[in-house]
């Protein structure tokens, strides 16, 4: 099933999920055990990361085999960098023979120690959902959508030009990067629609759990942080350690997605960091699940 078909006929805001599959099988168990629990908030589709280059390519069918064969909607993350067409080519086809009808296509980051992603023959994720589209004809295709610009881009202009040029290269929807304001997605939606770009955009949301998670991916996707809240991560640290972080970073996360629902947003992607607990918790308080 589509996953763009099944947002057009959602009815009610949704949630989907994110894992990322353990490097180490052994770990596995555990990990499913998790997908377990997380089916009572009946997410319309999940995915699967992949890892910059494909490192963990095998990883990803084995698990997107597992969850399909669960009967969860499954779009398993497609990175291009350094990567050539026989390899995509052959992936797509594992891909179709386990039963997926849906991919995320990324250009993804540089492998680790380069500064950039190398040349290949796809430059930009454009380039690999324009050979998805051609390859796959049939398969849903998500791409990522920044609400602050993507580190490499120069201007929020040229960054919104690129991500209506996925959609006319054959995306179906976006899911954004991470983000802390909604005014910045509220932009994002907004710009593209002023390009002619009606497709869904899904806002993805990330619960601060620590300060150097928090260092981490801010540094690596370019998003931004309101003050006031980073003082309040602060703060709380200060008085009551992680755990009281935690619980001001789950609080905005709610939060955000409340406002992002009552502006419209077709449903929420968590990233879910492999954590049932914490997701649940979301949930529970953003009254959003168990369709």
């Amino acid at each position: 099933m589509r996953i763009d078909s099944l947002i057009s006929r959602a009815g009610a805001p949704f949630f989907s999920l994110e894992f990322f599959p353990p490097s180490d099988e052994a770990q596995w168990p555990a990990f499913f055990n998790t997908v377990e629990q997380l089916r009572h908030l009946s997410p319309l589709f999940v995915s699967v990361t992949y890892g910059a280059g494909g490192g963990r390519q095998r990883n990803t069918l084995e698990i997107t085999r597992e969850l399909v064969g669960r009967g969860l909607v499954c779009m398993p993350h497609l990175t291009c960098v350094g990567t050539e067409p026989a390899s995509i080519g052959r992936f797509l086809q594992d891909l179709c023979a386990a039963g997926v009808d849906n991919v995320l296509a990324l250009r993804g980051d540089a492998p680790a120690g380069q500064e950039t992603a190398p040349a290949g023959h796809f430059r930009y994720a454009c380039d690999l959902v324009a050979f998805i589209r051609t390859r796959a004809p049939d398969m849903g295709i998500g791409v990522a959508a920044y609400p602050a610009p993507h580190p490499e881009s120069p201007t929020f202009a040229e960054d919104r030009g690129c991500t209506a040029e996925k959609f006319r290269s054959g995306a179906d929807f976006a899911i954004t990067q991470l983000f802390f304001d909604v005014r910045e997605y509220e932009d994002l939606v907004a710009g593209l629609r002023a390009r002619g770009v009606s497709a869904p955009v899904v806002p993805g949301i990330l619960p601060v759990q620590s300060f150097d998670s928090l260092r981490r991916v801010l540094s690596m996707c370019g998003a931004n942080i309101p003050g006031k809240f980073y003082l309040s991560l602060e703060e709380a640290r200060r008085k009551g350690g992680d755990e009281a972080l935690r619980e001001i970073g789950l609080n905005f996360a709610v939060r955000q997605i409340r406002r992002l629902l009552d502006m419209g947003a077709p449903g929420i992607h968590l990233y879910t960091l492999n954590r049932s607990e914490l997701c649940l918790r979301i949930a529970a308080e953003a009254k959003l699940g168990g369709r």
